[in-house]
């Protein structure tokens, strides 16, 4: 198997060839949870969609804390293929699939012990309580394959490989539609059926893409004696990780008290956040792309000792993801229903969710300029950083935000939904004024 050279060739050219597949991959993730709310929509009640909506709010607690652990293996994979180092490569690989199986059986115990504490918390409403618990349980259980497939996934990004994660999740996300119809559609399993489906699914991806790296000529051997783990590469992994993954989480606890103030107002209020948050996703998925897509490339740049393609990088990929989330904004504001009308044509759901989408929907871009930045500065090791500017972002603007909202104007969607868009741009202000600021001081400081 053959790495793409990040550090070589046409700057934009590089870019596109090594994100688009990125792009692709998240597209086709992201079809995971707006399947299963489509076919909940189409055969099920609004308990059922509203049920799914708040499982679904829950579950990504557990795909934000991987998602950080696993771009930190990205960047540190990146950075020793910059440098040649294969010996540190292979180490940080066996280091990486050995930690995340330990964290999987770890966050699943986690997860189905406190579900119902998390639900309570959440105000989950009660004639939708059991179905949620139900999506979450189930979908905890399969925490293992979560966590093994996003870790092959970043190792092979950082590897310079960003087409074959695309594959692995395309089988992934075209069983898991079958399933939903079958489990869902055919079987009338309801809520139960689209999280089989997605654990199941995720299960055989996650077999797949090792089953085809042991037969191909990757870097790593998955003897059982590679996969013990370096201590000095762990405690890197966790020191640029682990401020990742709690920036992950501390937005996750923002947007689940936006849930919870949501939950109040009933099942429609629940719905909405739901479907509202499938079309954050994928009006994102350029901009979330580009920033994973970053992180590896800046990471290999600056091993190569190359910062001023990185930067040319950055410049690309922010131009690019406003492009993509300029489009989706102007669809929320000439047709909302629409949008809402993908997920479910329950009148009370579109009705109440237009003044949401189209105050809500200026996040899109203002969340691509953050995405975007950070990516670059996650790929420069710079993740306190990241962390900081997304935890006070956070905790210390959305939360407070969404309790003064909610106690000024009650579950008032439409001014909820300009909340979002108020946090990310000021978070979009101060980072763009820190790369700035920092670029230039690099900049000085080699000339001096």
């Amino acid at each position: 198997m053959k790495a793409l050279d990040l550090s070589e060739g046409p700057v934009a050219a590089t870019l596109f060839r090594f994100a688009l597949p990125f792009l692709a991959a998240n597209i086709l993730q992201s079809l995971y949870g707006a399947v299963d709310l489509f076919v909940v929509g189409q055969y099920c009640s609004a308990e059922s969609v509203a049920a799914v909506s708040t499982g679904t709010q829950v579950t990504q607690i557990v795909t934000s804390l991987i998602t950080g652990l696993t771009l930190g293996s990205t960047i540190i994979i990146g950075e020793y293929m910059g440098e040649r180092d294969t010996d540190k490569v292979k180490k940080t690989i066996g280091t990486t699939l050995t930690a995340f199986f330990i964290v999987s059986l770890l966050l699943t115990v986690l997860m189905i012990a406190f579900s119902d504490v998390i639900l309570r918390l959440l105000h989950t409403p009660e004639e939708s309580y059991q179905l949620t618990k139900t999506y979450v349980v189930i979908c905890s259980a399969g925490n293992l394959f979560i966590c093994l497939y996003n870790a092959i996934s970043a190792i092979l990004r950082g590897y310079g490989d960003s087409a074959r994660p695309m594959i692995f999740v395309g089988i992934a996300c075209v069983l898991n539609i079958i399933l939903d119809f079958l489990f869902t559609g055919a079987a009338g399993m309801g809520v139960s059926g689209v999280a089989l489906a997605t654990v199941i699914s995720q299960a055989v991806s996650m077999a797949a893409a090792v089953i085809y790296l042991k037969k191909k000529d990757f870097i790593f051997d998955f003897r059982l004696p590679s996969f013990r783990p370096d201590r000095s590469i762990l405690h890197k992994l966790a020191a640029v990780g682990f401020p990742i993954s709690f920036q992950e989480l501390a937005v996750r606890i923002s947007f689940l008290y936006l849930t919870m103030m949501m939950n109040s107002a009933g099942v429609y209020g629940a719905a909405v956040v739901g479907v509202g948050a499938k079309y954050d996703v994928f009006a994102m998925l350029s901009a979330t792309s580009m920033a994973n897509a970053l992180a590896a490339i800046t990471a290999q740049n600056y091993g190569r000792g190359k910062p001023e393609r990185a930067r040319q990088s950055l410049w690309t990929a922010l131009s690019f993801a406003l492009g993509v989330s300029f489009l989706f904004w102007l669809w929320a504001q000439f047709s909302p229903g629409t949008m809402i009308g993908v997920f479910t044509s329950d009148e009370g759901v579109i009705r109440e969710g237009i003044p949401y989408f189209r105050s809500a929907s200026y996040d899109y871009m203002m969340t691509a300029l953050v995405f975007t930045l950070n990516g670059y500065l996650n790929g420069r090791q710079k993740t306190v950083w990241t962390m900081i500017s997304c935890t006070c972002g956070a905790l210390l603007l959305r939360i407070p935000m969404v309790w003064f909202f909610g106690r000024m104007f009650g579950t008032d969607l439409g001014l909820l939904g300009t909340i979002a868009p108020t946090v990310s741009g000021i978070m979009a202000a101060y980072t763009l004024v820190y790369v700035l600021w920092e670029g230039r001081r690099k900049r000085q400081a080699s000339q001096a």
